[in-house]
């Protein structure tokens, strides 16, 4: 039995952090039983405590509203704190064990929806690339280094934009900054990373990364069911998206 996004989503308590982003007061539960519970994570957010930070995090935040239900939240992958969307946790570590083995084995499904600047040449397609890890970025490597990680994702075109595409992306992968350092790699970077382009300093029409995690599917630790969830992108990326959407006003 697949599992879909409640229409009337939980909420967790969560407070506002200082700066760029403002959080709801409560962020949605998209998904929660006695083994796990599926976050949307607000952009901005980082999905676990930044060392030395007093920064708020989903890791936090969630386990301060389970510790009142005697329950605990356990980390079994992340996102990266500017990319919007589907964070899953554990409430059990046998639960937490069985969830992270499928990620080591790529089951999960796992899409974003990404915009990237310019028109891709095809409708759809496979990117490899080797990357190895040097302070915060990830840097590319070939494939005879032996210390490189490989990183495979596939991508289709959801909608030409202008000067744009909206992509939707389904990982085969996971490393950290995959989307983004994939997609520079072959001359269309995601608008809004700063990172890795900092000409896209001047995007104004979004305030971070335009990269949201939209779906992710995986067997249930305990039933052995397929668990799909779906989240629409936030306000900023729907709003980014219509901003660069090809007007359909005739021209005079």
């Amino acid at each position: 039995m697949n599992k879909r996004r409640s229409a009337k989503p939980h909420r967790s308590s969560a407070r506002q952090e200082p700066g760029t982003f403002r959080f709801p007061r409560q962020l949605a539960v998209l998904y929660d039983d006695d083994a796990v519970v599926v976050l949307d994570k607000p952009a901005g957010l980082p999905a676990v405590p930044i060392k030395g930070s007093g920064t708020p995090s989903a890791l936090s935040l969630l386990s301060a509203e389970l510790r009142r239900k005697r329950q605990r939240a356990l980390v079994v992958h992340r996102i990266d704190r500017f990319t919007s969307g589907i964070l899953l946790f554990a409430k059990t570590e046998p639960d937490r064990d069985a969830l992270v083995r499928q990620f080591l084995d790529h089951t999960p499904v796992r899409q974003y929806l990404a915009v990237v600047r310019g028109r891709l040449a095809d409708r759809e397609g496979t990117l490899v690339h080797y990357f190895r890890r040097e302070g915060v970025f990830q840097k590319l490597r070939t494939e005879a280094d032996t210390g490189a990680a490989r990183a495979e994702l596939r991508y289709s075109v959801e909608r030409p934009l202008r000067g744009a595409s909206l992509v939707r992306v389904s990982l085969v992968t996971g490393l950290q900054n995959q989307i983004r350092v994939q997609f520079s790699a072959i001359g269309h970077p995601v608008a809004g990373d700063r990172k890795y382009h900092p000409d896209e300093s001047s995007e104004r029409r979004i305030a971070r990364v335009a990269l949201h995690a939209a779906h992710l599917r995986f067997v249930h630790p305990r039933s052995g069911e397929a668990v799909a969830i779906d989240c629409e992108p936030p306000p900023d990326f729907q709003s980014l998206v219509r901003a660069l959407s090809p007007s359909d006003r005739p021209r005079r």
